[in-house]
């Protein structure tokens, strides 16, 4: 069942608006307010007429640190956390001192509109290999560029460290002009395999292009290669990269509890949706979408194509998600497997209940800023990072 949130909102959210807007960088430029926002009253997901309200908003936030334009984050073993920031800067912060250091080696990053040092995870046997992945926009020939990914030893010394051994693993093919819809979210699957997201860099028609990966889903070995397993495989070429195709501009990506990678990607005017990706799949970018083309011109809906394969949930107006987890802390034991999604143009913090592959708007928390990134520690908060200068990192628990 795939549900379409839309409309108005009544009570507790009124006051809140979302945007849908009319230059695309990230909906960075001018918006023009919604009448609401999609969702419903909050309430316990449990079952039991006396099951206690959930406070509104069901966290206190906490600042534990400012970045420069920060986009990503993770949690390290001993609980400190890595931070990328766009212009080329790795940072490491204790939170609980809130000592900031740098972590150098990182490589040349091409910072410019949408581009510059993207995600940051872990290997999954870092604990033993030290491995670190990160993503950025890399310059190419006669003004082109395109993402990378690479992955480096990490070593800390003092309140930093250094990368070390660094080795490109992918690069988005072609390399093309513009600033725009890099994606380079990367997430490690349940089987070690590597997720990576590719926008289509705004040219539309590569999303559908078997021999380009951009407006794809990547999946990799942790070294680069390709899984034998991969569903175009056997076309070699960078065709046998492809994991799913016809995605617009894919800035978020988890695994729920069951190990299923979900991802969210923004819309054009309208139509911003999250996907449980499904192997060998092709979600209809730039053929259908549930939004319009900027200045209005219709693009047909998902529904006019059956072939493709369709959000399990969209908002118009849209949220521009940034940055997504699936909930697995005890901390906020009534969210367990919840996504926590970030929203630039929105300003919020967006929770979506997932029930098997069907997926809900269920709340809307305004934070009055443009949320980049979302985080789980191992201890059960959740953490964020606001967008652009003077970006604060905040770490939410339960409210009393």
């Amino acid at each position: 069942m795939r549900i379409a949130i839309t409309g108005l909102i009544g009570g507790l959210l009124l006051c809140l608006c979302s945007a849908t807007a009319q230059s695309d960088p990230q909906r960075g430029g001018s918006q023009v307010p919604a009448t609401g926002t999609p969702g419903g009253p909050l309430r316990n997901t449990g079952s039991g007429r006396d099951a206690p309200a959930i406070p509104n908003p069901p966290f206190v936030a906490t600042q534990k640190g400012l970045f420069n334009e920060p986009w990503a984050m993770t949690f390290l073993p001993d609980g400190r956390l890595l931070v990328t920031q766009k212009g080329g800067l790795l940072k490491l912060i204790n939170v609980d001192t809130g000592v900031v250091g740098d972590v150098t080696g990182v490589p040349a990053v091409l910072y410019g509109g949408q581009g510059g040092l993207g995600d940051v995870v872990l290997h999954p046997q870092f604990a033993s290999n030290g491995l670190v992945y990160i993503s950025y926009a890399e310059a190419g020939a006669s003004s082109t560029r395109g993402a990378a990914v690479a992955r480096a030893n990490l070593t800390f010394a003092g309140n930093g460290g250094s990368l070390s051994s660094l080795q490109v693993v992918w690069r988005q093919t072609p390399k093309v002009t513009g600033e725009g819809h890099y994606g380079h979210r990367i997430v490690f699957g349940a089987d070690g395999k590597l997720f990576i997201s590719s926008g289509d860099r705004q040219k539309f028609d590569p999303a559908q292009d078997m021999q380009s990966t951009l407006g794809k889903i990547i999946r990799l070995n942790d070294d680069g290669t390709v899984p034998a397993d991969n569903p175009f495989a056997n076309q070699g070429g960078v065709t046998a990269q492809i994991w799913t195709l016809g995605h617009r501009n894919p800035l978020g990506m988890t695994l729920d509890m069951r190990g299923r990678l979900w991802e969210h990607e923004m819309g054009p005017e309208g139509g911003d949706e999250l996907n449980l990706i499904e192997r060998g799949t092709n979600y209809g970018w730039p053929i259908v979408s549930n939004g319009s083309h900027y200045g209005g011109a219709d693009i047909p809906d998902h529904d006019t194509r059956p072939d493709f394969n369709a959000p399990e949930a969209w908002w118009t107006p849209v949220i521009a998600p940034a940055g997504f987890i699936i909930y697995s802390g005890s901390l906020f034991p009534t969210f367990q497997g919840n996504g926590f999604i970030g929203g630039l143009a929105s300003q919020a913090l967006i929770r979506v209940e997932l029930n098997g592959r069907r997926a809900r708007e269920a709340a809307r928390y305004p934070m009055g800023k443009r949320i980049r990134e979302v985080e789980q520690r191992a201890d059960g908060t959740i953490w964020l990072l606001e967008d652009g200068a003077n970006a604060r990192l905040l770490m939410l628990t339960p409210a009393p």
